[in-house]
């Protein structure tokens, strides 16, 4: 079942953004998401919270600067995701336009798992570093952290994961939830936490003098922007105002063509252009493709796609992404059917948890999402650690839904059955787990314990916030470009609104696509609602998101449909 609810728009604040010149549409949806004053819209660099306020952050970049002055070798252990990736790709960057000596390291995730295990660390004390830096990791790895230190190897942990009761003894950890942090942008990704750790660095290297000699340029590194926006949105952390600056700036260097070679190649691979880029190209379009590199394979081809300033090999990597992001595709197709006969034989109950030893681990993230947006519960899916092979362990990847904290939740199981899991980790809305196949029975029985515990009924209702109606004068396409041209996200909405139409017209594309002509009032419009579930009637309630349809070249305004209620 799902509710529609219309968000309160507080009347002043709307009037109040009206007068300050915002558009009255404009002005509308930003009072229902809290704003109060344009000047909370103002997302120049300028308005960037200082470095200084994240805490370690100078010491890392002493210990950088240190490195670089020593003509040390930097290691950057980077993790396989989105946010990852651009993390890893800004360190290398910036570094390497300091004038530093740095490699990475990214573990394949089938062989080494995730995080600095002191597995890892031995494969890269093959390299010699002097310094190991961790991007998008390390908040957890205490017994990799204590490997380096064995080894004689520095450590520098960057990182946005919520910490465990204990922390490495690395010698400096940059981590906005690190306790006693009180930078105030909780939410930043992994790309953000390393982006404001280059910052740093460049003003610990002006202090120092680096750039007066002549000998080393100092860098924009306002150019790495597109990077830290993809892996900002790709990595689904809530859109504080610090983070839409991150992310409007990144924007803005696409439609103005300054994009990175990899990035413009990995558009070009997704049929999509990065003049008119926005939130919905990098988190369904760009950062899939290079997500699949680490799903599948390994992530290293992705960030070399986005360390490169050759547009021919940018452009050869993304095709081979975009032909690997394909076959993610078709796996993940198949272990969706699999897993509607799991659920027709499992009982209901607020937590769901799934296995199948033909299931690819790295897939069960997406599965698991897909079935989460389904039955609207927390949904674990798990696959044998190796392809293959019964009996082991098995690795799991969660989604919830609000009310449930995973990794709180994960915590529980693991006090309530010590042992059980093997290693776990995560947010709110996402975690990851591994156990023994042979536990997996225990931990379904528990999690679905857990969650009937911590969630309400009301918990259980899928609720769509909307924006109310949208007057028929906005049905255009100068409206739907005015929207397109924000920054929405995670935490900060895009516009979802709600209107009772007239079906005039309706087909089915591709068996599973539901394409229809709408009336409201005298003014007509095609729609279109993705996997769809039930046809409609001659008259619905719709939720909606006014967006273009480009097709031939020529563009017009679309409704996207997001949930349908038949009216009698």
């Amino acid at each position: 079942m799902t509710h529609l609810l219309t968000r309160p728009v507080p009347p002043r604040a709307q009037w109040q953004l009206e007068q300050q010149g915002l558009h009255p549409l404009l002005a509308r949806i930003y009072a229902a998401r809290g704003i109060q004053t344009r000047s909370e819209l103002d997302y120049e660099l300028k308005s960037l919270l200082p470095p200084a306020l994240l805490t370690h952050a100078g010491h890392a970049a002493t210990l950088l600067a240190d490195a670089l002055e020593a003509r040390a070798r930097i290691l950057i252990v980077a993790d396989y995701d989105c946010d990852g990736a651009t993390a890893c790709a800004v360190g290398i960057r910036a570094l390497r336009a300091f004038g530093a000596t740095v490699d990475y390291l990214v573990p394949n995730r089938f062989t080494y798992g995730y995080g600095l295990s002191p597995e890892i660390v031995d494969l890269a004390a093959t390299m010699n570093p002097d310094l190991i830096v961790t991007v998008d990791n390390g908040i957890a790895s205490l017994e990799g952290v204590a490997r380096a230190q064995e080894l004689g190897i520095a450590t520098l942990i960057t990182d946005h994961h919520l910490p465990g009761d204990e922390l490495p003894a690395a010698d400096c950890i940059v981590n906005p939830n690190q306790p006693g942090c009180a930078f105030p942008s909780k939410c930043m990704a992994g790309v953000g936490v390393m982006f404001y750790v280059m910052l740093a660095l460049r003003a610990e290297l002006r202090e120092r003098g680096w750039f007066a000699d002549g000998a080393h340029a100092e860098p924009n590194l306002g150019a790495l922007l597109d990077l830290v926006a993809l892996g900002t949105v790709a990595d689904v952390v809530k859109l504080d105002r610090n983070n839409r600056i991150l992310v409007s700036q990144g924007l803005k260097r696409m439609r103005e063509g300054k994009a990175s070679a990899g990035l413009r190649a990995l558009f070009h691979a997704a049929g999509r252009d990065p003049a008119q880029a926005s939130g919905f190209d990098l988190g369904f379009m760009i950062a899939p493709r290079l997500n699949a590199a680490g799903r599948l394979s390994d992530m290293s081809p992705g960030i070399e796609c986005l360390m490169t300033d050759d547009p021919a090999r940018a452009m050869n990597i993304a095709q081979q992404l975009d032909a690997l992001n394909r076959e993610r595709r078709e796996i993940e197709a198949g272990m969706q059917e699999q897993a509607v006969f799991h659920l027709e034989n499992l009982e209901s109950g607020a937590g769901v948890a799934l296995f199948n030893r033909d299931w690819h681990q790295g897939v069960v993230g997406i599965l698991a999402s897909r079935i989460k947006e389904q039955l609207h519960r927390p949904v674990f899916a798990f696959a044998p650690g190796e392809a293959g092979k019964s009996g082991g362990d098995i690795k799991g990847s969660g989604r919830s839904i609000p009310g449930l904290h995973l990794r709180d939740a994960l915590d529980l199981i693991s006090k309530r059955a010590p042992g059980l899991l093997i290693r776990f980790g995560g947010h709110a809305m996402a975690a990851g787990a591994t156990m023994r196949e042979a536990d997996f029975p225990r931990f379904r029985e528990l999690f679905a314990q857990i969650a009937d515990e911590l969630l309400s009924p009301a918990d259980l209702t899928r609720t769509l916030e909307t924006d109310g109606g949208l007057e028929s004068a906005y049905f255009s396409l100068a409206t739907a470009r005015l929207l397109e041209g924000e920054v929405w996200g995670q935490g900060f909405p895009a516009p979802l609104f709600e209107d009772e139409f007239v079906v005039e017209s309706q087909r089915i594309l591709k068996d599973k696509h539901l394409k229809m002509r709408v009336r409201k009032g005298e003014t007509q419009l095609d729609a279109i609602q993705f996997n769809f579930g039930v046809a409609p009637g001659d008259k619905i309630r719709a939720a909606y998101r006014l967006a273009i349809n480009d097709y031939n070249g020529v563009q017009t305004p679309q409704l996207m449909i997001e949930h349908i209620e038949p009216l009698a």
